[in-house]
Formats: C-alpha cells, sequence, structure tokens
C-alpha cells in the first residue's frame, strides 16, 4: 500500500486534471517572474499551507516531504550567499564571502525553491496519472498512441524492479557473492543489464501489439469512447478561485507585512 495515499478528499482532488495543470504553469510562472523578497517568502509559506491542507495526506507523512525542502533550501541559498557578488561586504574568509545583496538572494533562491516544490507537489498528490492522462487525451487532443505509451511505461515500472530483485535473489542462491565496491558493480552490471534488458524488450513488444491490435495508435479511429470520462464541475472553479486567493493573500501580506523590506533582490 502506497504511504502517500490520501486518507480524505478535499476540492483539489475533484477538480479536472487539466485544469490543475493549467494553474501549476501559472503559479510556476508567477513564481519565477518574483523578484521581491517578500512576496517569494510568503508564496513558499501561503502555498505549503495549501499542500497540507488540500493533499489529503496526513499531516505526519507531510512533514517527509518538508525534510528535503529544508534541505534544498539550505544547501540552494548557503551557496548563493558565500558565492554571490555584492557590493556591501558583511563577512570574508579564503573564498567565502557574504554580502548584504547575496544573503538576500541566497533567501530568495532558497524561498523559490520551496514554493516550486509546494506547487508542484499540489497537482502530484492530488491527480492519479492515469487521470491526468485521460483528461489530456479528452480535453487537449493528446493523441492516444503518446497518453497509452506513457501509463504502460509507468505501470512496468515496478515489473523491471521486481525482475531486478529475482535476479539478485537467484544470483544469491547460486553462490555468487554480493557486490563490493565500485570495480565488482562494473564487472557484475552484464549479470544484470543484459536479462533485465532482454526481458524489457520482449515486455515492450507484447504491449506494442496489444496496443496495435485494440488501435490505440489514434490514426484509424478519431471518435474514441473513453471508459473514464474527463469533465469539467463545479470544483474547477472552487480550486481556481482557492489558489488565486492564495496568491492574492501572499501578495497582500508582503505589502502590509513586510519582513526584510528590500523590495526586488536584484537590486537595479
Amino acid at each position: 500500500m502506497n504511504i502517500w495515499n490520501p486518507v480524505r478528499i478535499t476540492w483539489l482532488h475533484r477538480a479536472n486534471p487539466v485544469v490543475k495543470l493549467g494553474l501549476i504553469f501559472a503559479l510556476f510562472f508567477m513564481t519565477v517572474l518574483t523578484h521581491d523578497l517578500d512576496f517569494m517568502m510568503y508564496q513558499a509559506l501561503v502555498f505549503m499551507v495549501c499542500l497540507v491542507v488540500l493533499s489529503g495526506v496526513k499531516p505526519w507523512k507531510m512533514l517527509l516531504f518538508f525534510i528535503p525542502f529544508l534541505l534544498a533550501f539550505i544547501s540552494s541559498s548557503s551557496s548563493m550567499m558565500l558565492f554571490g557578488k555584492g557590493e556591501t561586504l558583511w563577512w570574508e574568509w579564503g573564498l567565502f564571502r557574504v554580502s548584504e545583496e547575496s544573503f538576500y538572494r541566497g533567501l530568495h533562491l532558497g524561498f523559490k525553491g520551496i514554493a516550486f516544490a509546494s506547487e508542484g507537489l499540489l497537482l502530484v498528490t492530488t491527480t492519479s496519472s492515469v487521470d491526468l492522462f485521460y483528461s489530456l487525451m479528452q480535453k487537449l487532443r493528446l493523441a492516444p498512441k503518446y497518453a497509452y505509451s506513457f501509463m504502460a511505461s509507468i505501470r512496468l515500472l515496478p515489473m523491471v524492479w521486481e525482475e531486478f530483485v529475482i535476479r539478485r535473489q537467484a544470483l544469491k542462491v547460486r553462490g555468487v557473492r554480493p557486490i563490493r565496491g565500485v570495480r565488482d558493480m562494473v564487472n557484475r552490471a552484464g549479470m544484470y543489464v543484459v536479462p533485465l534488458l532482454a526481458q524489457s524488450i520482449r515486455r515492450a513488444h507484447r504491449v506494442a501489439a496489444a496496443m496495435e491490435a485494440k488501435q490505440f495508435n489514434g490514426d484509424q479511429v478519431k471518435a474514441r469512447t473513453y471508459y473514464y470520462p474527463s469533465r469539467y464541475s463545479r470544483y474547477d472553479l472552487l480550486v481556481i478561485g482557492l489558489l488565486a486567493a492564495a496568491a492574492c493573500c501572499a501578495y497582500v501580506a508582503a505589502g502590509y507585512f513586510p519582513w526584510f523590506g528590500i523590495g526586488d533582490v536584484r537590486f537595479d
């Protein structure tokens, strides 16, 4: 059982995947074009709250997502702080040089990474791959041969991993010693790569033949019916209004409650 399965269904789960995809792209562009540090910080906070509330995942599990968020924030911001350029020097030691400009740009870069991650996870945690590709086929006219190919490849990945585990156990039963070191890994690669590649080619050929027999190429049958119809609903309007309100709240909070008050981090 997947530990990331939601325990409750929210508005974002019920919205059309194409609408959510368009909203996330719009949020990405807003985040990319944001150069105000306070606005960027509030974006990261607001969308982290939206992720916790709208994902439907238990809060203690969502905290596991925030661990790589914190690591990414520290790594990206510290790199910009220690090696960035600036005129107002705060501290210098050897190759490390921290200035006022590099410090604020590092914070801006760290908050931007958190905002990107939160926005992306809003889509990933509330949308299944099957629903997304069905919606792309029906609403955006994505060719079925591409959509079903992606869905088939996603389904085949666990099978490849299972074959790898079986192969490793079989070699262990036959007395092959465990891999130790990089050189041993390179020398032993042939025992894994060749069988796994052969099995993957045979499985891909069977899937391709089955898809062609069912006319999933999309060239001969234009009017295709779908078992899972993708429709627009009132939840799309609710999600649009909710995420737009979240972005507006971040903008208003940056204007009325600035933490840094330096404006554009580019210092033009």
